[in-house]
């Protein structure tokens, strides 16, 4: 006789600690970046689920580096930070000592956390960290061409060791388990396999029991986890299964290498942070003694009416005394090619910030190449303290290709300034609710002697358009960041003919 739908009971679902959609993927929002057997997915259920068993989603915080484990970040529904290659323990450390309260997870593959990562995950395991760290050894750098790893095995072929690892070269398999299960201060450390259904089931108590002893603050606990990789390994899943269980497992045995849950009690909880009032009474300096914050921003004031999403024009400093207080947020993104002085142009931003007396943040984002790469940086300039250096949603895009406009042309909030390097905007970049700007800046500094300094050209089109930095502030930057007066001379005429563009284009749009 068969069943309804309602007379079935669920016995297993999808985690809560999961996103219902992967909505950060770009396509396929419904699927993970893991290959066909690839032991990532099976480590994430494993880990979400004891998330969602120990009630913790809400003071969860994922650190996910380099490697195949930066995925992770796309999944969990937890707080997620990523990290530089091998960092997540010091980073981890940092944040857990800043949130005491949250339960910090380590996500690290082998070649992060026991290559470039390793000083930094003994340190941890040595201090006794109350964090997790899980483990995901495949014993080969997976995401960047398979390479030897430090957990490579003897003979092992790889890019790198294309006639086997040898101990001569290579050095021996590194068994991170047995290493920090020789220190104090660890309070469970084990080495679990997915060779089978056995093996992914005590797995999974492993996992639970790491994050579980973290949630009693017994300090640091680690669980390493063989995991197959058949992409890399050139294997079927079933057979790259097989090779943890008949092969991997030979030089990484399983079981717990260290465990003191039994004996140890929670570690205190730290002492509360002083308020930021307290700091000058803890540091012995006087009330006249402490430092002022500027109420102005450099040699000039600011102007808030011409800033990106008022449409706005500039007024003087004297038109008003509350001028000096106005409110400056400048979420900038430029992008384009590289060789065409998009970071140059965010660092003399970023400089002319500073000078102005403005909070200031500069990220770089580039590719390998050292031209035709794209090329792009996020600048924030503000009169209040900068939460992210990220910039996502811009108020002030500088677009210096087609390619780059399309890519970010979506991201700029209503109210926002897109100026771009072309004749006009393309039809399938037209937004109504910003201000778009297109002039041919490559060809008008062309025009001075130097194609290059398009990028001064479109910097002086965005100061004159929004007013915000004082002119004495861009000089000293420009002069501090570029050194040969031949480069600075065309520079500072190249700010000077963006500035006319944007004073010409208005007043053409004059009645």
């Amino acid at each position: 006789m068969s069943k309804t739908v309602a007379e079935y009971t669920v016995v297993r679902s999808k985690a809560k600690s999961f996103y219902p959609r992967y909505e950060r993927k770009d396509e396929l929002q419904h699927q993970t970046h893991y290959c066909p057997g690839c032991g990532h997915g099976i480590i994430h259920k494993m880990v979400a689920r004891a998330i969602d068993e120990l009630g913790i989603q809400d003071r969860t915080i994922l650190i996910s580096p380099v490697g195949c484990s930066v995925f992770a970040y796309y999944y969990f529904d937890v707080g997620n930070v990523q990290v530089a290659h091998g960092r997540a323990p010091a980073v981890g450390t940092a944040v857990k000592r800043g949130r005491p309260d949250s339960i910090l997870i380590s996500y690290q593959g082998d070649g992060d956390l026991s290559a470039i990562g390793s000083a930094e995950i003994l340190h941890a395991a040595n201090r006794g960290e109350n964090i997790t760290a899980i483990f995901v050894n495949n014993a080969i750098y997976s995401m960047t061409g398979g390479q030897c790893a430090p957990t490579t095995l003897l003979g092992q072929k790889s890019t790198t060791t294309p006639n086997g690892r040898s101990a001569a070269t290579e050095g021996y398999p590194l068994r991170v388990g047995e290493l920090l299960a020789t220190l104090d201060a660890p309070a469970y450390i084990a080495r679990v396999g997915l060779g089978d259904n056995k093996q992914i089931a005590q797995a999974e108590k492993a996992i639970r029991k790491a994050v579980e002893n973290q949630v009693k603050g017994l300090g640091f606990s680690l669980v390493e986890v063989l995991s197959p990789c058949p992409t890399i390994w050139k294997m079927t899943p079933v057979d790259a299964q097989k090779w943890v269980r008949d092969v991997l497992e030979k030089t990484y045995p399983l079981g717990v290498l260290c465990d003191r849950t039994g004996e140890r009690q929670p570690r205190p909880a730290p002492e509360t942070a002083a308020s930021l009032d307290r700091v000058p009474e803890l540091l012995g300096i006087t009330a006249a003694e402490a430092p002022r914050l500027p109420i102005t921003c450099g040699r000039e004031s600011m102007t808030v009416e011409g800033r990106p999403g008022n449409h706005g024009k500039h007024r003087p400093p004297a038109e008003s005394a509350d001028n000096q207080a106005a409110a400056v947020d400048l979420r900038i993104r430029v992008a384009g090619f590289g060789g065409q002085g998009v970071l140059l142009a965010g660092e003399v931003l970023a400089e002319a910030g500073l000078d102005a007396g403005l909070e200031v943040s500069w990220l770089p984002s580039y590719g390998p190449e050292m031209r035709s790469g794209t090329s792009n940086c996020h600048i924030r300039l503000s009169n209040e303290p900068i939460d992210s250096p990220l910039v996502t949603s811009p108020n002030v895009l500088l677009a210096m290709n087609e390619p780059s406009l399309k890519k970010f042309v979506s991201s700029v909030e209503p109210g926002g300034w897109i100026l771009y390097n072309g004749e006009a905007i393309p039809e399938d970049c037209k937004r109504d609710d910003v201000r778009a700007l297109a002039f041919p800046f490559t060809q008008i500094a062309d025009g001075l002697g130097e194609a290059r300094v398009a990028n001064m050209v479109i910097v002086g089109t965005l100061l004159e358009s929004t007013g915000v930095l004082p002119q004495a502030s861009v000089e000293a930057a420009l002069h501090r960041l570029v050194k040969h007066t031949k480069w600075l001379e065309i520079d500072e005429r190249a700010l000077a003919r963006g500035r006319e563009l944007f004073r010409e284009s208005s007043k053409e749009k004059m009645p």
